[in-house]
């Protein structure tokens, strides 16, 4: 999410973590029940070999769950069908999960090997499943009668997702359509890790090399301390290796006055996947779009805009380029004069030639610190990690009444991982959480969160659900713990935010619970969460220096807040433009496939197609070899293809959103009991739209995000 890198479980074969697997092979621990506390999956135990068998006795039970439900010689019916097609293939569901939290969080050679061989073993059963002439039928059957039987909300959405997930994947073709997709299907999950693998491969292997010690000026201590140590695995003791990864990257492009190392960073950074190499990007983008085009043509589809679009909020490709040409409208001539004033500061400074891409942190820091008087720096020491976690328990305590209580008994998947008990106003247990916030070679960039059991009612009582929220913030070093910028307490918020919605979960259905939910809807609780930490009654929670102990004075409150819309057009621009860029492959249609189906291999034509995708939203001048393509894993190695505008939807529904609470009380616990029990415990059980008008009595607003952005003024929203 912002920057989540998690995949959201729309289809029913994600059912996270269901207990109750049959007890076979002990040497294997996947195959067997887990016995840790709260059903905590055995990490300590857990060897890359073991999935490989674990996966293929899954699909073994899973193949015997639907021989189970195909051969029932009852009438088909809701129960007898649809909940039991949902609540089988416990084991392949809970291993396949854990094989993909572990290749995104801790990865060796070895997981990376057992997900390759995983991906066509699992392609292969879910295009069977999903192609099953004689399931299908009895789910048709029973969706027939969805006029004539009496079903909850929850039932309708349920029966309806069940039936859409068939006939929008090729039940209803013929044989010769059905093997096309078969092979369709199982090559994208092939091409998807490897586009991961590359992009992550690209991260740990590239960094800046600096030979000077007097190139450093301007990069905080911590940074050059990293880099000196990351030099030394890299057996050049006498210089200092800066990763190409978000840490190094920022601390380069925002503080170094070496304008000439800011634009090496800015290269580097900006080329991964791009470089021609065993881990180049581009041919792996063209087979994907190609594909998914295909498969979206075999499907019925003009385009894979149009096939993923049917299902989301906003429907159609049409109304998401709409949606984004009015932000666009209003962002842009914001970002336009936030670069001349920028570019006139820049000037001032000393600045000799035009202002380029990399030198827009380097000088927005320095004129943000001299508008409000205000510097990551020095913010910094404020926002210790622990603290700023502790804080947001205690957010969460006076809005829901919810504890967290530090766990020691339960495996973890690395050293670093904090575990959690998390407990209601009743005491009662209500998930486990599992914190991992620091970087590492085996962890890919970026943040998330994750459901490694989703929440669910079975035949055995009520399965409470475990959750992981993944960050990549600067570690502790030896005098110090870790301290957040103002940016990263955000991103903190808004995994936990995630978090929430996975933890506060009260649904009968894992498909349906949680974060499953349209894609274009789950980046509301996230992104309506990271408004508290720009209100000063929650600030004051956790911001408090890390050796004085002191809470954050008021007077730097006050600027945080008036430094809240600093360059915000400049950053919806930059939002847009990935947007604009996930429509474009996406959106393409015959004539657009053809031209990128001829795309010869490792040429520029991959960057001509971004370059035009972009172009209404180029703020700079073209530098050659930038390519967001290549590194966007949301796109091509997770699930935001044709999904990726779906984060400033969301901003206008959390903006809207908050609204209600600030006239309410941002702690008000009748406001927050209202969001918890309308919205955030029902996951997708009913349209979102209908969950969103319920806890906020009325349709969301674009306008309640322009005014927050400072796009307008407060008389224009009324």
């Amino acid at each position: 999410m912002k920057r989540t890198l998690y995949p959201v479980a729309l289809a029913f074969y994600f059912l996270f973590g269901m207990c109750g697997c049959q007890k076979q092979q002990p040497e294997n621990p996947l195959l067997g029940e887990f016995t840790n506390p709260y059903g905590a999956a055995p990490y300590d135990k857990i060897e890359a070999k073991h999935f490989i068998p674990a996966i293929k006795e899954g699909i073994k039970q899973a193949q015997a769950d639907l021989d189970a439900i195909v051969t029932n010689e009852e009438k088909p019916s809701f129960e007898n069908t649809v909940v039991a097609l949902e609540r089988s293939g416990k084991l392949l569901s809970r291993t396949e999960n854990l094989l993909s939290h572990l290749n995104s969080s801790e990865t060796t050679p070895e997981i990376q090997e057992a997900s390759r061989q995983a991906a066509p073993l699992t392609s292969a059963y879910r295009n069977d499943l999903l192609l099953n002439k004689a399931l299908f039928a009895r789910i048709k059957e029973v969706y027939g009668q969805k006029g004539q039987l009496k079903m909850t909300p929850e039932q309708q959405t349920l029966l309806e997702k069940t039936y859409r997930s068939f006939a929008s994947k090729g039940a209803n073709l013929n044989e010769k359509d059905k093997a096309k997709l078969r092979a369709i299907n199982q090559e994208l999950s092939e091409l998807k890790i490897k586009f991961g693998e590359n992009s992550l491969a690209e991260t740990n292997n590239n960094a800046v090399i600096v030979k000077k010690e007097n190139r450093l000026a301007g990069i905080p201590a911590d940074a050059v301390q990293r880099a000196k140590k990351e030099a030394e695995k890299r057996n050049m003791p006498d210089a200092w290796a800066f990763s190409t990864n978000r840490t190094g990257s920022h601390a380069v492009l925002t503080y170094a006055k070496d304008r000439k190392l800011r634009e090496e960073m800015f290269r580097a950074y900006k080329a991964k996947g791009n470089n021609g190499n065993a881990n180049d990007n581009r041919e792996i983008i063209k087979k994907i779009v190609v594909n998914r085009f295909e498969k979206a043509k075999l499907l019925g589809y003009k385009s894979y805009a149009d096939m993923v679009l049917e299902d989301r909020m906003a429907k159609t490709p049409e109304t998401v380029i709409s949606f984004l040409d009015q932000l666009y409208d209003l962002a842009m001539p914001v970002a336009e004069h936030e670069k001349e004033e920028l570019a006139d500061y820049a000037e001032k400074m000393g600045l000799k030639v035009p202002l380029q891409a990399w030198d827009w942190n380097f000088y927005s820091e320095k004129l943000k610190k001299e508008k409000f008087s205000i510097d990551n720096e020095v913010l910094k020491p404020y926002f210790p990690l622990d603290s700023v976690l502790n804080g947001l328990f205690e957010i969460t305590h006076r809005m829901y009444g919810l504890t967290f209580e530090p766990l020691n008994n339960i495996p973890v998947w690395h050293k670093d991982v904090k575990t959690f008990n998390v407990k209601d106003a009743k005491g009662k247990h209500i998930a486990l959480f599992y914190a991992d916030y620091f970087p590492r070679p085996g962890k890919r960039g970026g943040a998330w969160m994750n459901a490694i059991r989703s929440q669910s009612v079975g035949p055995n009582g009520e399965i409470r659900p475990h959750v992981v929220n993944i960050c990549n913030f600067t570690p502790p070093t030896a005098d110090k713990p870790s301290l957040l910028t103002y940016r990263e307490v955000e991103t903190l918020f808004h995994e936990f935010g995630h978090g929430m919605h996975g933890m506060m979960a009260q649904g009968n259905y894992a498909m349906l619970s949680g974060t499953s939910v349209s894609l274009d809807f789950v980046e509301l609780p996230s992104q309506l969460l990271e408004n508290w930490v720009g209100e000063k009654e929650a600030l004051l929670l956790f911001a408090k220096h890390y050796k004085t102990g002191k809470p954050i004075p008021g007077k730097l409150v006050e600027k945080i807040k008036a430094s809240s819309k600093y360059h915000e057009g400049y950053a919806t621009i930059r939002q847009l433009s990935f947007g604009y860029l996930d429509m474009a492959w996406h959106s393409a249609q015959d004539k657009d496939v053809k031209a990128i189906n001829e795309f010869a291999e490792m040429d520029d034509r991959v960057e001509a197609f971004e370059k035009k995708a972009m172009a209404k939203t180029a703020l700079f001048p073209e530098v050659k070899g930038d390519l967001m393509s290549t590194q966007f894993g949301h796109l091509f190695a997770g699930g935001y293809a044709a999904g990726y505008y779906s984060y400033k939807w969301a901003e206008v529904l959390d903006a809207d959103a908050f609204e209600v609470f600030k006239k309410e009380g941002i702690f008000n616990p009748e406001t927050a009991e209202r969001y918890r029990s309308t919205l955030l415990s029902k996951g997708g059980s009913e349209h979102p739209m209908v969950l969103y008008k319920r806890f906020s009595g009325h349709k969301p607003s674009v306008k309640a995000l322009a005014k927050r952005a400072g796009f307008i003024k407060d008389q224009e929203n009324k």
